[in-house]
């Protein structure tokens, strides 16, 4: 291994040749160009902007005679606050106070609907898997198993309600007080997701939200936004007016000014917690605003003496490389023990460099253009202080810039006081620290600001528990020889410290969008012939012993 320090390059031509030209481009994978969006919804309405249009380009490029040209994909509405405003009072006026047509629907009739809806959705698959490689640089593969993903995890919400449901179905009793204990919804939701996972993150917070009973404010990731355009009209067929409203526009010019209205009872936000937290002040009531919030994270790798260097080395390429390494739950530093890292670094450049970079519609790409304009710049900021610092860059072409493509860089050894060492890359750079007892990498935790999932790699139970026992009480994922995930979606999906606010899984976002409530009555004969006629006749969706099958 060769630690010489090799200086990141600015934007060259080395990987020019990654892109396509025109004429190469299959017929199947083009999304129909360009794509100019005028619509958005807003109480059971598809209206049309005639105002301001931001420009949609792509992370992809051309190869011309006069060099590389960005695709554009297309434009979306910039709306105004004024028309922001506008949906904020939709969602409002639809759940009433709780008193609206959605949130005292039967739990069966909304699930219903629900039902209608990703009928609808299932239909729309290739034309939202081609925007997610055109929009955000998502491979084929990729893409449809965001899409795939994001099917199934509907239809779980609307499984694991119904099973809510007939659980909560009876009467308790407890010292001669008889309850019905039901959740009820919170009321008008901000939904903003991720641009990295626009559809699935995003719909992770959305569709909960909506099948609870609350009416939403819905916002897209600010890359990915096109793909949400051949779901408008489901969302105006099969919800009531009001229940879903879908906005778009600079988040800075509309979002302030929505929370302003003190309308919004819960914020859903998959981002950064500086971001979160500006969002947050402006509520001027924030005692009652609940935050879902998915942030930050920094997770790490601990690879022990004893491991499967092969399965280590491989859960580590995934665990950081997939996607770009643009995951929350991305592997985004590798502690490595000082008696096996040559070994561990040798193997993995020789996976690394078996990634093939390209197009997302090519067989077998493993690297990809970056959708955020600035992001190769800043990575190449982080490899530069870490070179500056005394790490090498370890790989051939680590860091080379051909436009939205930055290469893979392997920086060693990375050290406290490194950028490298605390801030979230969220791209293809992978600092390795080597380190000589677990006490090292414990500390790294207990010192982060995030908290949310580890990897570590080892055979020795002893030594693993070693791990595990602290890392419980720092993080809220422990993967054990594998790398840092979400799924399976029913597990448990949250973090500690900056790194989250509540737990999204398919069980708990439904608790997390409701609130438990009650209606209670002593144990008296008038209460009873009272609750009795409720129940007999059906005359009330909570007071009720109906089972949904």
């Amino acid at each position: 291994m060769n630690n010489e320090t090799i200086t990141p390059a600015p934007t060259t031509g080395a990987f020019t040749h990654i892109f396509p030209t025109a004429d190469t481009i299959p017929e199947n994978v083009s999304p129909g160009l360009p794509i100019h969006q005028k619509e958005y919804l807003i109480n059971g309405v598809m209206r049309t902007w005639d105002g301001p249009l931001a420009k949609v380009v792509s992370p992809i490029y051309l190869r011309t005679e006069q060099g590389l040209e960005q695709v554009e994909l297309g434009s979306h509405p910039l709306l105004s606050r004024e028309v922001a405003l506008e949906a904020v009072d939709a969602a409002y006026a639809a759940f009433g106070q709780g008193r609206g047509l959605w949130p005292n629907l039967s739990v069966k009739k909304r699930v219903e609907s629900m039902h209608k809806f990703v009928l609808g959705m299932e239909k729309k698959r290739e034309p939202i898997v081609k925007l997610l490689m055109w929009e955000i640089g998502k491979t084929r593969t990729d893409a449809e198993k965001e899409f795939d993903r994001t099917i199934q995890y509907i239809y779980d919400v609307m499984e694991e309600l119904k099973d809510l449901n007939r659980e909560n179905a009876q009467l308790q009793k407890e010292d001669s007080i008889y309850a019905q204990i039901r959740r009820s919804p919170l009321g008008v939701a901000l939904c903003m997701g991720p641009y990295n996972y626009p559809l699935n993150e995003t719909f992770a917070t959305l569709i909960p939200a909506i099948i609870m009973g609350n009416t939403v404010v819905f916002k897209p990731a600010k890359f990915g936004v096109l793909l949400i355009q051949p779901l408008l009209e489901l969302f105006r067929e099969h919800f009531p007016k009001g229940v879903v409203n879908v906005i778009y526009g600079e988040g800075r010019e509309i979002i302030g000014p929505i929370m302003e209205t003190g309308k919004i009872d819960v914020f859903a936000f998959i981002g950064t917690s500086k971001a979160a937290n500006i969002i947050k002040k402006q509520h001027p009531k924030p005692n009652r605003l609940k935050s879902v919030l998915g942030l930050e994270a920094k997770n790490p790798a601990i690879v022990l003496p004893d491991a499967d260097l092969d399965n280590a080395v491989s859960e580590c390429i995934s665990g950081s490389m997939s996607y770009n390494g643009q995951r929350c739950t991305a592997l985004k530093i590798l502690f490595v023990h000082e008696s096996i890292v040559q070994t561990f670094i040798d193997k993995f450049l020789v996976e690394l460099a078996a990634l093939q970079p390209g197009m997302p519609w090519e067989a077998g790409v493993g690297i990809t253009p970056l959708p955020e304009r600035d992001k190769p710049a800043f990575l190449q900021e982080l490899i530069q202080d870490a070179v500056a610092k005394g790490a090498a860059i370890l790989n051939e072409h680590g860091g080379d810039r051909t436009e939205s493509y930055i290469h893979p860089a392997v920086l060693y050894p990375v050290s406290e006081g490194m950028r490298l060492w605390d801030e979230e890359q969220f791209g293809p750079v992978i600092p390795i620290v080597t380190f000589r007892h677990v006490s090292e990498p414990l500390e790294y935790l207990e010192k982060s600001n995030y908290g949310q999932q580890v990897s570590i790699f080892g055979k020795d139970p002893n030594r693993l528990v070693e791990l595990i026992d602290p890392l419980v009480n720092l993080v809220c994922r422990v993967n054990l020889n594998s790398q840092c995930q979400r799924g399976p979606d029913v597990y448990p999906f949250n973090g500690r410290k900056d790194s989250a606010v509540a737990t999204l899984s398919v069980h708990d976002a439904l608790r997390v969008f409701s609130i438990r409530t009650t209606v209670a009555f002593k144990d008296l004969p008038m209460n009873k012939q009272i609750v009795s006629g409720i129940l007999e006749g059906r005359k009330s969706n909570f007071v009720s012993t109906d089972y949904i099958l």
